[in-house]
């Protein structure tokens, strides 16, 4: 299990999924958007370019495969992947999962409305949902 700190505000504002090589896996606690984030497990990194080489193009890899597993789960019409920070300086990537007639449609999923928090089903689902199609991914470097 990681030793890299999570921020406070990542821990509060989603759930644990998976251990991937590089990133802990986390479902963002807003049942309006399948919205996922990737947290690379290294100290003290803030920007994409704090990482070196080799962990830049993993961190790519394993948004690229958690975006295309996302998109099919969810049929979404665009997926999104960005990385911000102006709140929360622990890099971190987000996937979201967009459909054409989602709330936020077509501006941006931060600071839309009010988060809709999963209830427990849902959340039970939506996890159990993402950990049995992690297993078809090709996340090793």
């Amino acid at each position: 299990m990681s030793s890299v700190r999570l921020d406070a505000r990542l821990a509060q504002d989603s759930y644990p999924v998976a251990e991937l090589p590089l990133c802990q896996l986390r479902l963002m606690d807003d049942a309006r958007f399948p919205w996922l984030l990737l947290i690379p497990r290294r100290p003290d990194v803030s920007e994409v370019f704090d990482l070196d080489e080799a962990d830049r193009r993993q961190l790519w890899h394993e948004a690229s495969e958690v975006g295309r597993m996302l998109k099919a789960l969810t049929q979404a019409d665009k997926i999104n992947v960005a990385n911000l920070g102006n709140v929360v300086a622990q890099l971190h990537v987000h996937v979201v999962a967009r459909v054409r007639d989602d709330d936020a449609w077509p501006g941006p999923v931060w600071g839309h409305g009010q988060a809709r928090p999963y209830d427990l089903n849902e959340l039970a689902g939506m996890r159990d949902h993402l950990l049995a199609r992690l297993d078809g991914l090709n996340l090793q470097p």
